[in-house]
């Protein structure tokens, strides 16, 4: 699997795209600007680094450019995901998920989902035999 780290702005920005489909700076930086106040150039600087890097790509529409997310969300959070449990955890899962349980409020409805999805993969496991 390919790794692919953003940094805050960078995963922000996917958050934007990924959740609009594409969007121009102005949209972007709109998008953004509640929580992060930043300057049109800021954003259009990121986006060009970003395209660059191959993380978006862009088409022209009139005088304005406008971006898509070239990576799939969920390749993105498994690949953070995957680099956070082995930076912090020595690529233990098992440490991962205890940390996650104990710093996070999670529902009943949740640890169901995660049994469910635990009692999935064992028989995966079993099925690979």
């Amino acid at each position: 699997m390919a790794k692919h780290r953003l940094a805050d702005l960078q995963l922000a920005i996917m958050h934007v795209l990924w959740d609009r489909g594409e969007a121009t700076v102005s949209d972007v930086q709109k998008a953004l600007a509640p929580g992060r106040p930043l300057a049109y150039t800021t954003v259009g600087t990121m986006l060009s680094k970003m395209e660059a890097n191959g993380q978006v790509t862009h088409r022209v529409d009139g005088r304005v450019n406008v971006y898509r997310a070239t990576l799939p969300r969920e390749t993105v959070s498994r690949s953070m995901v995957s680099d956070l449990a082995q930076r912090l955890c020595a690529g233990d899962i098992t440490q991962l998920v205890c940390h996650l349980l104990d710093e996070c409020d999670v529902s009943r409805d949740e640890l169901t989902a995660l049994k469910k999805l635990i009692r999935q993969k064992e028989q995966e496991l079993n099925d690979d035999k």
